[in-house]
């Protein structure tokens, strides 16, 4: 068998072959290609681990009036008071990447993070004392020592998480340049990550599970 009969059998059996066999060869071959080729490439050319990034809480969910709508300015007047200690305006807010937040399940693209050039309002990925790195917007950037620390403060949340006052161990106002993972550039897809989250939110505890607003 040359080559050009072997490609013909190869791509009949992965596109066109309807049996069977035909959509088990196609499974393995997409899953290992995903696996061992597609991933590790995307992995590179973004310089991180996570080019993409499943959202696993409500944390940064805004509330929806209506199907897909954003009533920013509602969020806003709900909201404002916890970004007056950092000086963040509604203006300032209003040009935020992905000012409406997101919600969980959402599947998010994400890049190398460069300390020098993370601003307040841009959302980050960092390891946080937890199984999965934690997603929030920075609220404030200070230098110590020649080094970035970075606080944030999750959309959805009414303050941010310290250690002296919660049970997580969580401090995310001393968030150190080591502990980037990356930087959130778009949403990818609205809620399709729940195709993984389904198999593990179960586990949660019962006021972490399911939906955002659901309550």
């Amino acid at each position: 068998m040359n080559f050009k009969e072997g490609w013909k059998k190869f791509w009949h059996l992965l596109w066109k072959d309807q049996s069977l066999k035909g959509w088990i060869f196609a499974f393995v071959f997409l899953f290992v290609f995903i696996k061992l080729l597609f991933f590790p490439v995307l992995n590179f050319a973004t310089g991180t681990t996570y080019p993409t990034a499943i959202v696993e809480s409500c944390s940064m969910y805004h509330d929806i009036d209506f199907i897909f709508f954003h009533d920013f300015n509602t969020w806003w007047n709900k909201n404002s008071k916890k970004y007056e200690k950092y000086n963040i305006t509604k203006e300032d807010f209003k040009n935020f990447k992905l000012k409406n937040g997101f919600s969980k399940g959402d599947i998010l693209a994400a890049g190398k993070p460069k300390p020098e050039e993370l601003k307040i309002g841009d959302i980050i990925i960092f390891n946080a004392n937890q199984k999965n790195p934690l997603i929030h917007r920075i609220v404030k950037i200070r230098q110590e020592n020649g080094k970035y620390i970075f606080s944030t403060l999750g959309d959805n949340n009414p303050y941010s998480f310290e250690i002296n006052n919660n049970p997580y161990l969580i401090d995310e106002v001393n968030i150190k340049e080591e502990q980037l993972v990356a930087k959130v550039s778009f949403k990818i897809a609205p809620h399709l990550g729940w195709g993984k989250l389904i198999f593990y939110d179960w586990r949660k505890p019962e006021l972490e599970r399911g939906l955002c607003g659901k309550n």
